[in-house]
């Protein structure tokens, strides 16, 4: 798989998204590489930790454009897509090991998602984040609906899915989406720092602490996610997401 690329660097297993040239937008590939990678790398006995980021500028611009237009049309690859947002939501959540989300860059849509669902999150000091499913027409299904609300509570959550906005590093970190934003040539540095430490912790008790809190997100996943996405699946397809989508290529067309 060349979309998504593991490398080990002693035990912390650095992800990355290897789509540089696109932002790190999801192909097919990487769409599916996310829901087997988390398992893939736990089985792994000598990590301990995982910093998941972005090749070049971005950390993700979330869905593209001809994954877009195919699902509109595509019944049976718009399962598949529905399917795969649960795999990829599920296995982070339940991942045993920590995962760092390391922002280089832009996290939007589901690369919001990502960052918000990892464990700890460093943010370059340009970066941003930002959930705009709903100005193209669809329900933030894949990790938004669910994970804001209990990070920001609901009134913020509402006003971020909502509109959509960018939510710059230092905003994140006052909102307490990001832990810590770093300098952009740092960020890198500072992740496996931080991976190191954690490796060096005792590794069941860090596991069963992380297991621990994220009943919070379990009772989400369990209660929240499954209507969300059967939400988003139902906007696939919507007129509304339709027209967007044709607003955002025809603008694209006149650059």
């Amino acid at each position: 798989m060349t979309d998504l690329v593991v490398t080990a660097v002693g035990p912390v297993r650095l992800v990355e998204l290897n789509r540089p040239e696109q932002l790190n937008a999801m192909s097919e590939e990487l769409h599916t590489g996310l829901t087997s990678v988390w398992d893939e790398v736990c089985a792994d006995p000598e990590a301990r930790v995982i910093v998941l980021t972005g090749r070049g500028r971005a950390f993700s611009a979330g869905g593209n454009l001809d994954t877009m237009n195919r699902v509109q049309h595509d019944g049976d690859f718009r399962e598949r897509q529905v399917d795969e947002a649960r795999g990829i939501i599920t296995g982070l959540v339940r991942c045993p090991l920590p995962v760092i989300a390391a922002v280089n860059g832009p996290a939007v849509g589901l690369g919001c998602s990502l960052a918000l669902l990892s464990d700890l999150v460093l943010i370059a000091d340009d970066a941003y984040l930002a959930d705009p499913h709903v100005k193209v027409g669809l329900v933030a299904g894949d990790g938004g609906a669910f994970v804001l609300p209990l990070l920001v509570g609901l009134t913020r959550a509402k006003e971020l899915l909502f509109l959509g906005d960018r939510v710059s590093a230092e905003d994140a970190v006052r909102l307490g989406i990001a832990n810590r934003s770093v300098p952009g040539d740092k960020l890198m540095d500072e992740a496996v720092d931080l991976a190191v430490r954690l490796a060096a912790l005792p590794a069941q008790a860090l596991r069963e602490t992380k297991r621990a809190v994220n009943r919070h997100l379990e009772q989400a996943l369990d209660t929240v996610m499954e209507p969300a996405l059967l939400a988003e699946r139902a906007t696939m397809h919507s007129p509304e997401h339709i027209a967007a989508v044709e607003r955002i290529t025809a603008a694209r067309g006149r650059r």
